[in-house]
């Protein structure tokens, strides 16, 4: 029995369209599949999505205008693109479009799935933007007063270290996109700006090394999870 999550897919590719359609359906979800830009926009308009994974090289109508479009009809719609070009200058676009991710072909089916999970969980969970204690395994977590407590223990935050780890606890046993986490906190998904952010993560990690039960995962090439184990 599928899910009520309905995937507004894009790809001009009928084979790859076609396992990719029967892969989302296989994984329970409800998929429109569209394979020409020229025909997308009123697909879209007379259906309701919760996502849509848009295919960058299209005959007609490229994937990055096809998005624009989608943008200007549903502001908040999720969209990750699909692209077999890894040029930053075409990644950039694909941000500037407004899009939740990107994804470099060939890919990772289970990969795209885990996104598309993560994305979604995030755009129909309650708004956690006004939460200020969490609960991490045995600690305490203050994102306001920017610390954290193990018993008697407390270990001041600095700000961009106590933004990353309430990014991570709102996602916590969930992936966090590492693109999601850079524009946040960052505003940039640079090269440079993500080096830095690993470092944040590393020292996230000394701060809650006390607890066996909490883990910061690298999943590479998507984001980060914090896993904490009952």
């Amino acid at each position: 029995m599928k899910n009520n999550y309905h995937i507004f897919l894009l790809e001009d590719d009928l084979s790859f369209g076609a396992v990719l359609k029967s892969y989302l359906e296989l994984n329970d979800y409800n998929v429109t599949w569209v394979d020409d830009g020229k025909h997308a926009l009123d697909k879209f308009r007379n259906g309701k999505y919760h996502i849509c994974i848009l295919d960058v090289m299209l005959p007609n109508i490229d994937g990055f205008t096809v998005g624009r479009e989608i943008r200007s009809i549903d502001k908040d719609i999720p969209m990750v693109f699909l692209t077999a070009k890894a040029l930053k200058e075409d990644i950039l676009k694909g941000y500037n479009v407004g899009a939740d991710d990107y994804i470099t072909k060939p890919f990772d089916t289970e990969v795209l799935l885990c996104k598309i999970s993560a994305i979604i969980k995030r755009q129909t969970s309650a708004p956690a933007t006004d939460e200020v204690i969490f609960t991490v395994g045995s600690y305490r977590f203050d994102s306001k007063l920017r610390q954290i407590q193990r018993g008697e223990t407390v270990q001041k935050l600095s700000p961009k270290e106590a933004d990353l780890l309430k990014l991570l606890c709102q996602n916590q046993n969930q992936l966090l996109p590492r693109e999601t986490a850079l524009r946040k906190i960052w505003g940039d998904d640079g090269y440079f700006t993500a080096r830095s952010m690993d470092v944040f993560v590393t020292k996230l990690r000394k701060f809650l090394a006390d607890d066996p039960n909490i883990e910061i995962k690298n999943i590479h090439g998507s984001g980060f999870w914090l896993e904490v184990k009952d």
